[in-house]
Order: C-alpha cells, then structure tokens, then sequence
C-alpha cells in the first residue's frame, strides 16, 4: 500500500511548472496544478493501484494533478454514493472532472443512476459530470441497451439550453457519442439534434451544429 507522502512525491517528481501557464490558457485550472503530464500519470496510476484509500487521500488534496491519479487507482466497485457526489462537486477543472468519469466513475455500478440525477445539479461541475459521464457509458458500457441511451436523450434535450462552456461541450460530447454507438442511436441522435437546434436556445444551436456535422450522413449533410 504506497502512502499520500510517498504518491505526492512521485507527483512532484514528475510536475512540470512551466507547463502550468499553457494548461490554464485551456482552462486546465487549479492553483497548485503541478503539470504532470498525463501519460506519467497513467504510469503512476498502474504502480500505485488499486488503492482505494490512496485514492480518496489523493483526491482531498485538491490539486488537480493528484485528484486525477486519484480517479487511475479508485476502485470502482468501491465508490460510495457519497464520494461520487463529492468527487462531481470538488473537480473544479474539465480534465478533472472528465478523468474522474472516463476512469472511475464509468465502472461503478451506480454509474447510470448518477446521470438523471447530476444532469438536474445546478452546480456547473456536477452537470458536467453527468453528460461527460454519459459519453463515456456511450463508448465504453458495451451492455448497455440502446433503450438506455434514447432514455437519456431526454436529459440532453433538456440541458441543451445551459450556456455555460463546460456544460453545453459534455453535453454535446455525450450527444456525440451517443449517435457514434450505433445506426439505431444515430437516428434517435439526429431527431434528437435537430429538435434541439429548433428550440431557440444560442447553446442548443450550437450543440446541435457540431453533433449534426458529425452524425448526419454526408448525402444529408450535403443537402443542408
């Protein structure tokens, strides 16, 4: 079992402070961001875990880098309601906050139970996290009925009003992915992007043009 003392120093080991600058003109944000460079800490992520309790004291740190080593050595099935909710409220980062559901979160059995209700938070990270989490069931819950997905579309359509830039992206990526699943969900995605783009609403317009560019085929595209 590695301790906090030992995994933050691995962290610092491998911080790259003059990364840090570039990272925040993409809005990698976080004061104490270190720059570790992802693939360093998938390496970290495969010496350090499965260690659930190195993962909850990595994330309470609150430094960005830490809290996505964090999301590499959770395990799963380990995720309480409460610390799933915690994590979606505490990313305070889009990479954070997508590392999170890509490698934790999405191989949780509460997973889909978390979507409708962190799709309805007002808090921008939460709902964040479930749109990001909902693209990431769309690619990598291979069980998943299709029915699961156009029930979820719903939640799209209603969320595709929120102007805010982290929001309206997870919920277009989750849009996305959901069409590339398969030729049914495309068709369910197209309707459910062109409903959108009808609303009225500047974020859904946008949200809609980005999907259809990708999940119309080229003959229809080419008509519009």
């Amino acid at each position: 079992m590695t301790s906090l003392d030992h995994a933050m120093a691995a962290l610092r080991a491998h911080a790259r402070p003059e990364q840090v600058a570039g990272m925040r003109r993409f809005a990698m944000a976080g004061a104490a961001r270190l720059g570790v460079a992802v693939p360093v800490l998938r390496q970290l992520g495969r010496q350090f875990g499965p260690d659930h309790r190195l993962a909850m004291a990595l994330w309470d740190t609150g430094i960005p880098d830490a809290q996505i080593l964090a999301s590499m050595v959770a395990e799963p099935k380990q995720l309480t309601l409460r610390q799933m909710n915690a994590w979606s409220r505490s990313s305070g980062s889009w990479d954070v906050c997508d590392q999170a559901c890509l490698n934790a979160f999405v191989r949780s059995p509460l997973a889909w139970a978390r979507v409708p209700v962190w799709a309805r938070a007002e808090d921008e990270w939460v709902r964040r996290a479930a749109f990001a989490l909902l693209a990431c069931l769309a690619v990598h819950d291979k069980a998943a009925a299709d029915a699961r997905f156009i029930q979820a579309l719903s939640l799209i359509e209603a969320a595709s009003d929120d102007d805010r830039n982290f929001v309206k992206k997870a919920v277009n990526w989750a849009l996305r992915q959901i069409g590339k699943r398969n030729a049914v969900l495309r068709t369910h995605a197209v309707a459910c992007a062109e409903r959108i783009a009808t609303a009225g609403h500047r974020a859904g317009r946008w949200i809609a043009a980005d999907a259809l560019r990708e999940l119309r085929p080229p003959a229809d595209a080419k008509a519009t």
